[in-house]
């Protein structure tokens, strides 16, 4: 049986050590700044469709509007996860 002090405790400590990390490819750095060229046109693309669909559907004409900001919003937020995630990293 092992306590607080026994070889469990020492290897629970040891695996809650950072693990040193690898420089990335840069070609994965060219793939994924890449995306984030992409994301905030295609969120506010895809938010404009769907706005246009509501629209068309319900014989109104608000929806896409509001539909093209929420898709900006969208864009915006996930480009700023992404952005603060690869700032994580380094």
């Amino acid at each position: 049986m092992t306590g607080f002090g026994g070889r469990g405790a020492r290897q629970a400590t040891q695996s809650c050590l950072p693990m040193p990390q690898q420089k990335k490819n840069p070609w994965v750095q060219v793939a994924e700044y890449t995306s984030l060229a992409f994301t905030l046109p295609a969120c506010t693309a895809a938010g404009y469709l769907i706005g246009y669909g509501l629209d068309r559907l319900f014989h109104t004409s608000f929806l896409s509007i509001v539909f093209l900001i929420l898709g900006i919003a969208g864009g915006f937020i996930e480009l700023i996860r992404q952005v603060q995630k690869d700032a994580g990293d380094h």
